[in-house]
């Protein structure tokens, strides 16, 4: 029985892995549905253990706080899935709903117990922050490296999997060629993700230190920073994209790496591009707006 349950879960995975989008909350969906009552069982929180492979390290208290509020009223609304380690548990999915649960007053948590490979668990707690966080540019673009490594896939097939534009994929994974400073500078919100990217296309790393410190220094916005970027004495790593006829790209590649989708700007009109109802609710989100 346990080596036909294991066969259906890597289904489940390769299903989640190899979709045209990857979807972590129809996958567990798909796990919850599929598991008799019986075989969810209630865990002590205290028994819990952080998945390893787990990216985030900080999480954002006011949401924690109000996921609490909403679990001390209504409970938690899905089971935790979780693997059984050499002491207690590993959190598989649902860590926010552990520390939540935990702030709300609860010993104990609703939870599923799979097997899963490192691998496998890795790709999950990827794919859940990607989805379910607000990560900074630097843990953003680490967690779309691992995937590209893990996967074997292709720039632009992860930006398809993903619902973003292939330009923001490309852009966040210039920012890990950085001089670790720099990275530092982003992760701290020192610098924004617009001007790192401007400072990722520079070769010498004093000349990229000279200029962060300028953006701090001097409050540079990114027009600003591209102009200083022009300098003959500064080397850069490939030619920079000319942009005929367009006063207003930089604006365009802001909203690029805001949005993460493809944004143009002309005759007086923003184009948005969205590939699916998905794509535009997390657009949407993103502009705090929603539809009508």
């Amino acid at each position: 029985m346990e080596t036909t349950k294991r066969r259906a879960l890597g289904k489940g995975l390769e299903e989640l892995f190899n979709n045209e989008q990857l979807d972590l909350n129809k996958f567990e969906k798909q796990i919850v549905e599929s598991t008799p009552k019986e075989e969810i069982i209630e865990v002590n929180i205290s028994d819990l253990r952080p998945n390893p492979y787990q990216p985030r390290k900080v999480f954002d208290e006011s949401k924690l706080n109000e996921l609490a509020s909403s679990i001390k009223e209504h409970g938690v609304f899905q089971p935790i899935i979780i693997k059984k380690s050499v002491k207690g548990y590993e959190i598989i999915a649902g860590e926010r709903r552990v520390k939540a649960s935990g702030i709300a007053g609860l010993e104990k948590i609703p939870a599923i117990v799979r097997s899963f490979t490192d691998e496998e668990m890795m790709e999950i707690a990827l794919l859940e922050n990607l989805q379910r966080e607000n990560l900074n540019s630097i843990e953003e673009a680490t967690a779309y490296k691992k995937l590209l490594d893990n996967l074997s896939i292709t720039q632009e097939e992860l930006a398809n999997k993903l619902g973003k534009s292939r330009s923001h994929i490309t852009n966040m994974l210039g920012l890990l060629s950085l001089p670790s400073e720099i990275k530092d500078m982003i992760s701290e919100n020192k610098i924004s993700m617009s001007h790192a990217r401007v400072l990722s296309k520079i070769e010498e790393k004093d000349k990229i230190l000279s200029l962060a410190q300028k953006i701090i220094d001097e409050n540079l916005n990114v027009r600003e920073l591209e102009e200083l970027s022009k300098d003959k004495e500064i080397v850069k790593k490939h030619h920079m994209e000319k942009h005929k006829n367009n006063e207003y790209h930089y604006l365009e590649e802001q909203l690029c790496d805001r949005l993460g989708t493809k944004v143009k700007i002309k005759s007086n009109k923003i184009e948005i591009k969205f590939s699916n109802v998905n794509d535009l609710n997390r657009i949407l989100e993103i502009l705090r707006l929603t539809e009508e």
